[in-house]
C-alpha cells in the first residue's frame, strides 16, 4: 500500500477505536482487517514473553520490549524515614517490562517528523 496523506496531529492520545479508524482510512483497508492486525500484534507480544518465548519483542525501527529481572530485597528494620524509624518488609524477585526506543522513533520525537 502506498503512503497516503500524513497523519494529522492529535491533541490527545488516540483510543483503540480511533487508532483503528485512522489506520483503516490511510491504508484503505477495512476496520475489521486493521483490528485483526492489531490483535495479532498483541498476541505476538504475549507469545514473546511466555515461558518458551524469546523474552524480547522488537517492532522494527520503533521500539524493543524486553523483560528486566529485579532482584529480591531483604527486610530492613529500624530504617530512618523522615526522622522516624520504620520497618521495610522484604520484597520477592519479580520481572518488569522495559521499553527501549530505537533510532527511528528517537528521530521522530527529536525532529517531529
Amino acid at each position: 500500500m502506498a503512503k497516503e496523506a500524513a497523519a494529522k496531529p492529535a491533541a490527545k492520545p488516540l483510543s483503540k477505536t480511533q487508532l483503528i479508524a485512522a489506520i483503516a482510512e490511510s491504508t484503505k483497508l477495512s476496520k475489521k482487517d486493521v483490528a485483526a492486525v492489531i490483535d495479532a500484534l498483541g498476541d505476538q507480544i504475549k507469545g514473546a514473553f511466555t515461558k518458551k518465548g524469546a523474552g524480547v519483542f522488537m517492532f522494527p525501527g520503533l521500539f524493543k520490549i524486553s523483560k528486566k529481572e529485579v532482584k529480591k530485597r531483604p527486610a530492613q528494620k529500624g530504617v530512618m524515614v523522615l526522622g522516624k524509624p520504620r520497618d521495610i518488609p522484604a520484597r520477592p524477585a519479580y520481572s518488569k517490562p522495559r521499553l527501549t526506543a530505537l533510532k527511528a522513533l528517537k528521530d521522530i520525537v527529536k525532529n517531529g517528523k
